[in-house]
């Protein structure tokens, strides 16, 4: 099967930009959260349980999911999802109270669910596996993108329109993205027996009992929930009430967060594979990348003037690591249950990002605003605090499994 540019953009372009949508949605709230707050009369702990509706939507859909993907394949998958996001886009834009924006968000987070797995799925029906790594790493660049859209141009659109107009045009890009996947994509059936969906049980079963599974997930499930409940939604405030910087400023910052993102999965897929064929297992490089990780977030909790910008870039560059889990787990278990392990994680994930963005707006919320209306920085270092110690359990749950193995 042969790598035609032409397959490439009737294929990959659609479901890049499935999933571009699908980031620029989970991130655009850190600009937004000022007007959100204003309009709805928000407190942080509905600011956060409103933005983190999108995760617990998504972590709901996972391992329904996969079965989907493999009854009905992933063009008619992603394409169906995606008209449930154009509607939820709309139903945030239009609603006036905050159980409506919820229900805005919360189906824009399932009709997403599916855009980097569907495109994944695709991907391996439709391309040789030894060019799969550089198929993958468009698809990862044009997530980072959509982060990247959700920070300075959101800003330059809101002094244009609000954030309803700027809603409602997602909700257009989505319904063009549907329609894009639907009419432009290829149908591709895959070839063999699918498994039984009791067998399928079977094989989750044997994944949730596994030692190997619970060794590297509470990790990385800890660190995850940091890396996307934070610049998703509390890094914004942040900038703005400890480190004092305007709106546009803080859009910039949240740019360059997204670029370092971008770098970060490059940089850390390219050494994985420079160090594993050097004989260092994978898992080791995972781990050192989450320490790393912890590191920057205990600097982002103590005081450094200065260094506010390059510490939240340092924050999206090695949060990018938290992804190395997911190909851990690919390894260790059998290539018809790895699609499995990772479904099983990402239900973890996105709910544990679910509980950390709403936990942090709890916990910001215990102290009065301040004398500008912003929350204050004890609040956010609190709620930091105790998302960097869950890391730390984890981390040491993860060393104490490893000796046992050993």
């Amino acid at each position: 099967m042969n790598l035609s540019w032409r397959k490439v953009l009737r294929i990959v372009s659609p479901f890049a930009l499935g999933y571009f949508l699908s980031y620029l949605y989970r991130t655009v709230n850190a600009v937004i959260a000022p007007d959100l707050v204003r309009d709805l009369g928000l407190n942080p702990a509905t600011l956060g349980l409103l933005t983190g509706a999108y995760f617990l939507a998504f972590a709901a859909a996972q391992l329904p999911l996969g079965l989907l993907l493999d009854r009905f394949g992933p063009r008619r998958v992603e394409a169906s999802l995606l008209l449930i996001a154009a509607a939820g886009a709309m139903v945030f834009a239009r609603a006036e109270s905050v159980a409506g924006v919820m229900v805005g968000r919360a189906m824009i987070g399932l009709g997403v669910s599916a855009c980097l797995m569907a495109a994944f799925k695709a991907f391996t029906l439709w391309f040789p596996p030894q060019r799969l790594p550089l198929i993958n790493s468009v698809q990862m660049v044009s997530g980072g993108l959509g982060a990247l859209a959700a920070s300075s141009p959101v800003q330059i659109a809101l002094e244009i329109t609000d954030w309803r107009g700027v809603f409602t045009l997602l909700a257009g890009l989505t319904l063009f993205a549907a329609l894009a996947i639907f009419w432009v994509v290829p149908e591709q059936h895959e070839v063999g027996q699918r498994e039984r969906f009791a067998v399928q049980l079977e094989g989750l079963k044997t994944i949730m009992a596994s030692r190997a599974f619970w060794r590297i997930t509470p990790w990385a499930v800890a660190a995850q929930s940091a890396y996307l409940s934070l610049p998703g939604l509390w890094a914004g405030p942040w900038l703005r009430d400890v480190a004092g910087y305007p709106r546009m400023a803080v859009a910039k910052v949240l740019m360059g967060v997204s670029l370092a993102m971008m770098a970060g999965y490059f940089s850390f897929g390219v050494l994985a594979d420079y160090l594993t064929r050097r004989g260092i297992p994978l898992i080791a490089v995972a781990a050192a990348g989450m320490l790393a990780f912890m590191g920057v977030q205990l600097l982002l909790i103590v005081p450094c003037a200065g260094l506010s910008s390059f510490l939240w870039m340092l924050f999206g560059f090695f949060g990018t690591a938290c992804i190395l889990p997911y190909a851990v787990l690919s390894q260790s278990f059998a290539k018809p249950l790895s699609g499995r392990a990772n479904t099983a994680l990402n239900v973890l994930v996105f709910s544990a990002a679910f509980i950390a963005q709403w936990g942090v707006g709890v916990v910001v919320g215990c102290w009065p605003l301040t004398a500008s209306g912003g929350y204050q920085p004890a609040g956010y270092q609190t709620g930091f605090s105790l998302l960097l110690v869950l890391q730390v359990l984890a981390a040491l749950w993860f060393l104490r499994i490893g000796k046992k193995s050993d």
